[in-house]
């Protein structure tokens, strides 16, 4: 928890922005606690009560709350990094349904779905990114003269064989088949599915490289199919390997055509594609354009429970057993995995939502970004990169004191942003502009998400009163382990001491059993240990049989009621014959029986004691608490709570 809370607010996030439409219902330690919080608890907490408890019952329950926040406050417990980290991760996620905007992120679901809707073939030329800028450059060079050259007539599945990059398509001329909705990057899709059928795309730049697309026919999207196939490979063009492996598949076609239940069986002994062979074959469900062309052809031409005939790809022969098929998701059902996808940074539709953000939350915060200072960083970033000497300028020196942009009529400086970036260095011109301006729009929209949480404090009570539950809840919890929960249950002299003097609160009504049950694989397994207890001092017995016998024997301490155990009962209550408990053993014993009748030593009852012992460590602690923390009700106020 290191983050801020609210900016420039410190330990006042714990305390509430009031208005005069929010009464002081009391004030704990100087501290005020406003009307809407008292009633919203009272309410949570008379919906979980079979009866409504008394308003005045309630308040005394509720002062000694606050008393115990104000105690944690006081031990220093929210000001522990780790707490901090996990209040501020809390607030951000129970801010996000109102960051969110649900109609925009519905827009973008309606354009996935519409394109999900339909498959469109496609081709491409592709050329991957590298990590060098002016190679990159070049990249783009290159594909433009490409272009150029399908323009002018140029055979695009000659050239896509003689350039493209894609290993899994150039030798098909750059034909991908099919492809469908979220299989491939966004920038991507939604040029394919935006060019016309049989023309050439301008060209696009994804995350992983530079293509140039032509598309195909379209048809109605075919959903996704299940099913598993058995492979011999036979890549390249060795015709006495080819020959090999089509032998196999034909006489695994033979077993399978005739029996086809030996499916599963025989991809598990023969088929070369290990990863799915270790679950008979089994591939996970797939759609168009996942698998090779070939694959996809033959598997989306079958009917469920079919098998097919042998057919060849690039890998070599296959066998597919065709088990199920389901539709495209409706765009509800989609929903889920769609938001997934555009909330990871990793996907492009992620700028877009944030861009969307931005703009939504500059608007409601009357926010500015400087565009003549910002002019001035890029200039300066064209001509010399993102070098040190730039961070001297901007971090230390007077140039960092621009305002770069405000919220609320609140500046921000460059230096607050050169300071963020100080460890970025690049010498490319081009590629740290695009790095100044990717992390420009990242502190630009995270000052606004901030400003917006804030709001959300000040002036949404859900927001608020939800996140200073948590924030109390988790402050009473932790308070409570120091104060009560831990500090009785390690005090071992405590205990006994309480045990001692309240031994008649701690009776039993039924005997117990005491001692040590053993069971042995056999009798002489059993005489064994018998004779090893007598030589064994109590505190090792238990782990020196444990390590001496492994397997042959089981050992543990026990006490236990008349009437829960079988064994014991018939060792000990003269209770009927019975085996061994578990299934290795043949003969089960007891070393130190004993029947008691009420507990001898606190760890007989300890969960007993150790409740009754936390019980008098927090009524001495409440005790305290209404000594050190002066609390003032405004009864007025209280009068008018709802009930």
């Amino acid at each position: 928890m290191n983050k801020k809370f609210v900016a420039g607010a410190g330990a006042a996030l714990f305390a509430l922005a009031l208005t005069a439409k929010d009464p002081v219902i009391m004030t704990v330690n100087g501290v005020d606690v406003p009307k809407s919080e008292f009633e919203y608890l009272y309410g949570k907490n008379s919906q979980q009560q079979l009866t409504q408890q008394p308003l005045d019952e309630y308040v005394e329950m509720f002062k000694l709350y606050k008393m115990k926040v104000e105690d944690a406050k006081a031990e220093g417990i929210d000001t522990l990094s780790s707490f901090r980290k996990e209040m501020e991760q809390y607030r951000r996620d129970l801010a996000a349904p109102y960051l969110a905007d649900s109609v925009y992120l519905d827009k973008l679901l309606k354009e996935t779905h519409d394109r999900a809707s339909q498959e469109v073939d496609v081709s491409h030329i592709m050329l991957f990114k590298t990590q060098d800028p002016s190679q990159n450059a070049a990249k783009r060079q290159r594909m433009d003269s490409i272009r150029t050259a399908l323009l002018r007539g140029a055979d695009f599945a000659e050239l896509a064989a003689k350039v493209s990059e894609d290993r899994g398509s150039n030798q098909r001329g750059g034909h991908m088949g099919y492809i469908t909705a979220q299989q491939y990057p966004y920038s991507f899709e939604i040029t394919a599915y935006a060019t016309p059928e049989g023309e050439i795309s301008e060209m696009v730049e994804s995350p992983v490289g530079y293509h140039i697309i032509k598309t195909g026919k379209r048809r109605a999207a075919r959903g996704k199919i299940q099913a598993a196939h058995i492979l011999k490979m036979a890549q390249g063009n060795d015709a006495e390997v080819n020959a090999k492996a089509k032998h196999q598949i034909d006489s695994i076609y033979d077993i399978v055509k005739n029996n086809p239940a030996e499916f599963s069986n025989l991809a598990s002994l023969y088929s070369d594609d290990r990863g799915s062979a270790r679950q008979g074959g089994m591939l996970p469900w797939f759609g168009p354009g996942e698998m090779v062309a070939e694959f996809d052809s033959v598997a989306f031409s079958m009917s469920d429970n079919t098998i097919s005939e042998p057919f060849r790809t690039s890998f070599g022969w296959h066998i597919i057993n065709r088990l199920a098929s389901r539709p495209i998701p409706s765009a509800e059902e989609m929903k889920p995995g769609f938001l997934a996808r555009v909330t990871n940074p990793q996907d492009e539709r992620y700028a877009l939502v944030r861009d969307n953000q931005t703009q939504r939350l500059a608007s409601r915060h009357n926010a500015k970004l400087n565009s003549k200072v910002i002019e001035g960083l890029r200039g300066k970033i064209q001509a010399n990169g993102l070098d040190s000497l730039f961070y001297v300028d901007y971090v230390r020196g007077a140039a960092g004191n621009a305002t770069l942009f405000s919220i609320d009529g609140k500046p921000t400086l460059v230096s607050e942003l050169a300071k963020e970036m100080r460890n970025t260095l690049q010498s490319n011109p081009e590629a740290a502009e695009k790095i100044f301006d990717s992390n420009l729009d990242a502190f630009y929209n995270s000052r606004l998400v901030e400003a917006e949480i804030n709001r959300l404090e000040k002036e949404e009570p859900d927001y608020r009163n939800l996140l200073h539950e948590y924030i109390d809840g988790s402050l009473l919890y932790e308070v409570s382990v120091k104060k009560i929960w831990d500090k009785a249950a390690k005090d071992a002299e405590g205990l006994k001491n309480y045990f001692e003097s309240n031994r008649e609160n701690y009776k039993w009504s039924v005997p117990h059993a005491k001692g040590y049950l053993v069971q042995a694989s056999n009798d002489s397994i059993a005489d064994a240990i018998k004779e090893l207890a007598s030589v064994t001092g109590r505190d090792s017995l238990v782990n020196t049989i444990r390590k001496q016998f492994g397997g042959k024997a089981s050992i543990e301490k026990v006490l236990v009621e008349k009437g829960t155990n079988a064994m014991i009962d018939n060792l000990l209550f003269d209770g009927p014959e019975t085996k061994p408990a578990k299934k290795a053993f043949t003969t089960f014993f007891m070393i130190d029986p004993r029947v008691i009748t009420a507990p001898e030593e606190y760890s007989d009852v300890r969960g007993l004691v150790t409740s009754d012992y936390q019980n008098e460590f927090q009524s001495r602690w409440e005790d305290e608490l209404r000594k050190k923390y002066p609390v003032k009700v405004n009864k007025k106020v209280l009068k008018s709570v709802k009930k």
